[in-house]
Formats: C-alpha cells, structure tokens, sequence
C-alpha cells in the first residue's frame, strides 16, 4: 500500500469495508476495521482482518479514517469518534456513492475538530453485500472518483491519490456536484432502469425460468441491498430526475415507432444505442 498512511481505521464492516481491510492487510499490519455487532466482528476476524467493536481503539493514534457506513450514518458515527479520541490530524474520506452530502454534513463536524475531509468514492460495489461477499482484489483496475471541496491542502490530497492507486484504484478528481450528476447517469440511472426490468419482466416470477442471459444481465443489479439503494437514490435525487425523464421520453419513442410500426425507425433507434454502447472499454 500506500506508504503515506501507516494507521489505516475502516469503520464499517460492509462490502467496500471489508474489501479494503483485505486489501491492506498484507502490506499495512496497522489496519483496523470497526464494526458496530460483535458478530461482524467475529466474521472479520475469520477473515485474517484486525477487527474490534471498541470506536476508541479503532481510532486511536489514526493517521486515515474511512468511513465506510451508509451516508446517512455518516454524521452520528463521525461524532461518536471524534469523542472517542480521533487524533484531529487525521484525515478522514468516506466511500459513499453520493458527494455533495458528505461535504455538507461531515466536514464542518471536522473543520470544529481541527481535521481535513476528501470525499472517496471507488466505483467498485456489487449487487452482493457483507463480509461474506468481500475480496482483496475488489478495487483492482476500478475507477475511484476523489473531491476536495473543502480543500484539503494538497499534500493530502496526493496522498490520498496514492492510497487509492496502492490498492488497484483509477482515479480521478472533480467537484462534488460534477461527480453527484456523473453517478446519476452511469450508475445510479442504470439501478432504476434494472429495477424496472425486473418489475416489469418479471411480473409473472415462474416465467423467469424461460430467461436467458439478457434477462439475467440486465437485472443483475436490481438484487442489491434496496434500503441502500433507496438512500442513494433520494439522496441523489436532483441529479437522477433529468437523466430519468430522458430516459421516459427515450422509451416514448420507441414506444411510437412501435405503435407504428415502422422497421427502418426501429433500426435507427436500435444502431444508435449499439453504436454508444460500442464506445465503453474493455472490462479491466
């Protein structure tokens, strides 16, 4: 890993948690995840991840605080560990999939305290949730969006850049607004319009055995955790609603080239989204 940060506290014990834990395990022995149920704890430890469900011991002497909880926890577990003795010169970054509600809740808690905040966010999730579902190589070759918005000075933010990069992380700087309105359209858009798939394709549940891989591939992210899911999505609501009325209108023309019909339109319609879905890279 990065050789920035020698005291690394997670807290939280969910996938991206979880997955950073066994990331750095093997290069950084001063890694500790927190997490809130002792089970949770247990099942870390399984894993070969230094665990604990004492805040005071997980933040003692750290130098980075990851926040990986949901957002909405975010302001009340940050409290917590500040006055659980968080050292005010560590820096603290979150992994949530919103950026703008970080910056606004989090960092004038920390500004009192006298700590720095960068806004992480390592697309790297999956519809599978909790430890069972962690790997080492989850961050390998994923894009991970960073935000300084409270300006952080720059030191910091490079070495945040490097941390991120030593676990196999892409990353990439830009405001929290840019990158709330870039997660609306290539993720959290393409959540909904799997949702309404499956709602809509699956209706009849026993014609699901009929389904090939088109069925399976398009609704695959639709059996995330919804309460997650449910937080993002309103959280990142003024960024979604534009991308989905697009999309409404997108599907009210094919819906009239359909009542029509007409092949030739239809083509059309169909060689443009090949032509763009054409464009995205190799998986890596």
């Amino acid at each position: 890993m990065s050789a920035d940060f020698t005291n690394v506290t997670i807290l939280g014990g969910g996938l991206l948690g979880g997955s950073l834990a066994l990331a750095l395990e093997p290069s950084a022995t001063n890694t500790r995840l927190w997490a809130r149920r002792p089970a949770t704890v247990d099942e870390a430890r399984t894993l070969g991840i230094n665990a604990t469900a004492d805040l005071a011991d997980a933040v003692r002497a750290a130098d980075l605080l990851v926040l990986s909880v949901p957002v909405g926890a975010m302001p009340d577990l940050l409290t917590r560990a500040i006055a659980a003795g968080l050292p005010a010169s560590c820096l603290v970054t979150d992994v949530g999939s919103v950026k703008q509600t970080p910056h606004q809740t989090l960092a004038p808690l920390l500004a009192a305290h006298g700590s720095p905040f960068i806004g992480s966010h390592p697309m790297a999730g999956s519809e599978r949730t909790g430890l069972a579902a962690t790997s080492a190589d989850l961050f390998q070759n994923a894009a991970c969006l960073l935000t300084n918005d409270n300006q952080a000075p720059r030191p910091l933010a490079d070495a945040l850049d490097r941390f991120w990069q030593s676990v196999g992380c892409r990353t990439s700087w830009t405001s929290a607004a840019e990158h709330d309105a870039l997660v609306a359209r290539i993720s959290h858009l393409p959540h909904l319009i799997a949702a309404s798939a499956a709602r809509i394709c699956l209706e009849k549940p026993d014609h699901g055995e009929f389904g090939g891989g088109g069925l399976r591939d398009t609704t695959r992210v639709a059996a995330g955790h919804t309460g997650m899911w449910a937080e993002i999505l309103t959280e990142n609501s003024a960024a979604i609603t534009g991308p989905l009325r697009q999309t409404i209108a997108d599907l009210t023309e094919i819906l009239h080239i359909l009542e029509t019909p007409d092949q030739v339109a239809a083509q059309t319609w169909l060689d443009k989204a090949k032509q763009l879905r054409d464009t995205l890279p190799p998986q890596r």
